[in-house]
């Protein structure tokens, strides 16, 4: 992300262990399907308020589209921190939230805008570059918050 900040102002891990169970057990069962780890750490930026929310209560679908449903209706992550980068808003002091994410891409699918899920046999759908779309809550862990300047 170079030019994008000045300075890293903390790095938090979440730790929520209700979630990471629900997770870990997705996981397994995404490695037993598809007999590979289809495991990415992926970014996902937002403000200050969604991330505060995200901490307490996950990635929820509820929330898709805020910012946008190209790719399908669901969560959006990125490879690229830079592209993540333009959804962390700026707070009241100046700083932006980041997420550093586990995410089960699984087998992914061109996405596009009408997808509420992704089609039979699919567990994401993709821009096909660096973008990944997510339809089931616990199919991502929000590892790290970093909060930047």
């Amino acid at each position: 992300m170079t030019g994008k900040y000045t300075e890293i102002v903390r790095i938090e891990r979440i730790q929520n262990e209700t979630w990471y169970m629900q997770y870990l057990t997705h996981h397994l069962e995404f490695k037993s399907r598809l007999g590979m780890d289809t495991e990415q750490r992926l970014y996902h930026g937002s403000t200050k308020e969604a991330a505060d929310d995200i901490v307490k209560s996950w990635f929820n679908r509820s929330f898709a589209g805020v910012n946008g449903t190209v790719y399908g209706v669901g969560v959006y992550f990125s490879s690229d921190a830079a592209y993540s980068h333009g959804y962390a808003r700026l707070n009241e002091n100046g700083e932006r939230n980041m997420f550093v994410a586990r995410v089960l891409v699984g087998k992914t699918t061109p996405g596009n805008s009408s997808m509420k899920t992704p089609p039979p046999g699919f567990d994401s759908t993709t821009d096909g570059r660096h973008i990944f779309v997510t339809y089931h809550d616990v199919q991502a862990y929000a590892e790290y918050l970093i909060t930047y300047k």
